[in-house]
């Protein structure tokens, strides 16, 4: 099978000819359709967030169809072939302290599909059977393989910020999880929704689906924010751009008793006032990682009732070619993109 290869930290991806994997026994294998192409893939590359081995396939928004099964799974007759799946990026133990607390995220020998083993990047790939969640109907292989990660992370993050019907949201960030956050809080019961971006064609989209856009290119994005909340500021906000000056404007525009998550990656410090900015309001600082299996069937148990839209969200699609995607990667690491989320189709 081909497969698109991190072969050197700091180089383009390699297209190369590798053997089709084969599924264990409680495994699945799957021919992929349709991998995403993450900021976080961009980090793997470039080397801000180290991978598990070199070289490695990247890639963890996945969605395809289960082509073999193994004979465990096979016994359970829960996957088939021919049937339709987006795969949690997560692999777990399921045995250990943080599996059994529900937090697999943290699983002592986890695993990140694309980061410490094989990922999408390639025209097949094994999983645990766990991991494969049957895609229902209505929603596409490119939406499917999106939601694994954008919004899915996206999700997780808001409920760690403990979002409450009636309160306003400011989403800094509005990429592929941006666009997601923002329809997410608008589910959740968010009164007002703040997308802060400087790219005015996600600006645009951001408010078509009813929030009120920010242009940070214009202006400052904590005093609009204060201006619209008549100097109160807003309950939750998103930190999605993995970047220090919208980390210190997410706290800096939370209201009193305010949750900052950050979502965003980055390998720089910042410095903010801990009294005025944090203490005087006992707001808090809050990391998001990743997400959970338990959410993506909640996620698409949601997107069955109509209440998330990909159309906006995927605005380009790449064959499976080595220049095609490079080229996308340094779009992305170069903070280039026009578009919300590119996703590679096989």
């Amino acid at each position: 099978m081909k497969a698109l290869q991190i072969a050197g930290i700091g180089s383009p991806l390699q297209l190369r000819e590798l053997p089709v994997p084969q599924p264990d026994y409680n495994e699945v294998l799957v021919r992929i359709k349709a991998a995403g192409i993450c900021h976080s893939d961009v980090h793997y590359r470039c080397g801000v967030s180290k991978v598990g081995k070199i070289p490695i396939t990247p890639g963890h928004e996945i969605a395809g169809v289960i082509e073999e099964v193994g004979t465990g799974v096979e016994k359970t007759g829960r996957l088939k072939p021919g049937q339709k799946v987006a795969l949690h990026y997560l692999i777990s133990c399921g045995s250990c302290y943080y599996c059994t607390t529900g937090n697999e995220q943290f699983c002592l020998s986890g695993k990140m599909i694309g980061k410490h083993c094989d990922g999408g990047y390639a025209e097949y790939i094994t999983v645990p059977a766990r991991n494969a969640v049957p895609l229902p109907e209505g929603i596409s292989f490119m939406h499917g393989a999106v939601m694994m990660c954008s919004t899915a992370t996206s999700f997780h993050a808001l409920r760690k910020g403990r979002l409450r019907p009636g309160e306003k949201v400011a989403v800094f960030g509005i990429g592929g999880l941006g666009m997601s956050a923002v329809q997410l809080a608008g589910a959740l019961g968010a009164f007002e929704i703040y997308a802060v971006d400087i790219n005015q064609d996600k600006l645009k989209r951001a408010e078509n689906y009813g929030a009120v856009p920010v242009d940070a290119s214009s202006s400052n994005p904590v005093d609009e924010i204060m201006s619209h909340t008549k100097g109160r500021g807003v309950d939750v906000a998103l930190e999605l751009a993995g970047l220090p000056v919208t980390m210190l404007q997410a706290i800096q525009c939370l209201a009193v008793f305010g949750r900052a998550v950050f979502v965003g990656i980055t390998d720089k410090e910042i410095s903010f006032m801990p009294y005025h900015e944090l203490m005087a309001k006992e707001a808090e600082i809050i990391g998001a990682n990743d997400h959970l299996l338990s959410e993506i069937h909640l996620l698409f148990d949601i997107a069955g009732k109509g209440k998330i839209d990909l159309s906006e969200v995927v605005t380009r699609t790449v064959s499976f070619d080595e220049d095609e995607v490079n080229n996308v990667m340094d779009e992305l690491e170069r903070f280039e993109s026009t578009h919300i989320r590119t996703v590679i189709t096989f």
